[in-house]
């Protein structure tokens, strides 16, 4: 059995579905459904069981050697605006440890979810060397609740046994249950064929021209293939940075999207909230030299073809899913 913890989220779902794609389907869902529109991510999807990830905790201890193939613990709280602190650590952080301390046990495979949200403001830098990890200031609770889990890792020497993955700006199939969470290239989507135009935050730095703010975008299928290769090769443990390892401007994005729907660009600059502008990042580019030294070969999507695969395969075909 393949235990995959968030299962019916975003990444967790497009894993779920490639699992399904290689011959695996006794694989149990560990999630929270609530009342949205998640649930849509699991239909006509294989596997042998559902449960609810508090009740989970209480099966914990049941699990006996040999039972469990490998575990993908991609299940968390990922909004950078959840302020209960508590809350955040005992479902990102001691949940992570319960999970991670059974299959050390046990010998059992570990693939777990980070995120680039660790690095802060990206003062320190962008390197996944296990070297710089003490040097990081996370800006919002999310990010040090996952960052100090990557701290326990590697305090506890679990970085030769487990293996983690700080996502940056992952966009695709699946996220339409995130609401304010999702990628702007949903967002702009919707924004576009409502109005005929994009808005992109004006920049508040003088070494960036408005909309020349950049990020790390990856498609949501390229981080599968990642964490489909730590699954077959389970040897290449650590913690490893999953971004396309390019910048590019929120312009190069709406450009990519208003040509994926066949449009001209029309782009607004409005003001940033206050809120936001102490806390924004200008930059972000995941440094992937660590992983590909491990021996990860594939090339990432570039970003016009993976926003072209995504508006017109999936969102033009009212959110189709993966």
């Amino acid at each position: 059995m393949i235990i995959l913890t968030g299962g019916a989220g975003f990444i967790g779902s497009v894993l779920l579905a490639r699992l399904n794609a290689g011959g695996y389907s006794d694989i149990l869902i560990v999630d929270e459904l609530g009342q949205g529109e998640k649930w849509k991510n699991l239909v006509g999807k294989k596997f042998s069981g559902f449960i609810h990830k508090d009740e989970f905790l209480h099966h914990v201890p049941n699990i006996t050697r040999g039972q469990v193939e490998a575990v993908f613990h991609l299940g968390a709280c990922t909004s950078t605006t959840e302020r209960n602190v508590d809350y955040l650590l005992k479902n990102n952080y001691e949940y992570s440890k319960t999970l991670a301390r059974l299959c050390i046990g046990f010998d059992i495979p570990f693939i777990y979810a980070s995120s680039a949200a660790t690095y802060g403001d990206g003062k320190q830098g962008f390197s996944d060397a296990i070297s710089s990890l003490d040097s990081f200031r996370p800006l919002n609770p999310y990010g040090y609740s996952k960052h100090i889990f990557d701290q326990w890792v590697i305090q506890e020497g679990y970085e030769k046994l487990l293996t983690g993955f700080k996502f940056f700006n992952v966009f695709g199939p699946n996220e339409y249950h995130k609401e304010g969470m999702a990628s702007l290239i949903y967002k702009a989507f919707h924004q576009i064929r409502q109005t005929g135009r994009l808005q992109l935050f004006k920049s508040y730095d003088p070494k960036y021209r408005d909309g020349e703010s950049v990020r790390d975008f990856i498609y949501v299928k390229d981080c599968v293939d990642v964490l489909m290769w730590a699954f077959e090769h389970p040897e290449k443990t650590g913690i490893y940075n999953l971004g396309s390892g390019k910048a590019r401007s929120w312009n190069d994005l709406a450009d990519s999207v208003f040509s994926a729907m066949d449009l001209p660009k029309q782009v607004d600059y409005i003001e940033m909230p206050l809120l936001i502008q102490p806390a924004y990042q200008y930059f972000t580019e995941a440094d992937m030299t660590k992983l590909q030294s491990a021996g990860y070969e594939k090339p990432f999507t570039a970003l016009e073809e993976a926003v072209t695969d995504y508006v017109r395969c999936y969102l033009s075909r009212e959110n189709q899913y993966l």
